[in-house]
């Protein structure tokens, strides 16, 4: 009987130290696979940044405004809309030359449901 106990448990320890083996190769891949995105991610980080300093001297101010002078394009536009004084009223000029309508959207009170107040609950405080 006792020659059968120790056969078993002989046999649960190798099946133990099997088990920890197969856990400790998968942490061991695992690893290996976190290095590699980790690699990665450090390196979309410096290619974020690169992308970043040439947006930076794409969309550079003194940049869009050489580009702006060379094509024969000028400032005024902006010069001209630069305060809501200069703007026109919008009684004064309609768009697309329509008159102007008040939208205001009035319910009739019979449409309208008749709320009765709920009492508040003093559990939930609702």
């Amino acid at each position: 009987m006792i020659r059968v106990l120790n056969f078993f448990c002989m046999a649960l320890m190798g099946l133990s130290i099997l088990a920890l083996y197969h856990v400790s190769e998968q942490t061991r891949v695992a690893e290996i696979r976190l290095a590699k995105v980790e690699r990665q991610i450090a390196d979309t980080k410096d290619g974020v940044g690169v992308l970043q300093t040439e947006w930076e001297r794409v969309a550079g101010p003194a940049r869009i405004q050489k580009l702006a002078l060379r094509d024969g394009m000028s400032d005024s536009s902006s010069v001209e809309l630069s305060s809501f004084t200069l703007l026109p009223r919008r009684a004064d000029a309609p768009l697309n030359n329509s008159p102007l309508r008040n939208v205001n959207a009035q319910v009739p009170a019979s449409v309208l449901p008749v709320l009765t107040p709920q009492p508040i609950s003093v559990r939930s405080g609702f």
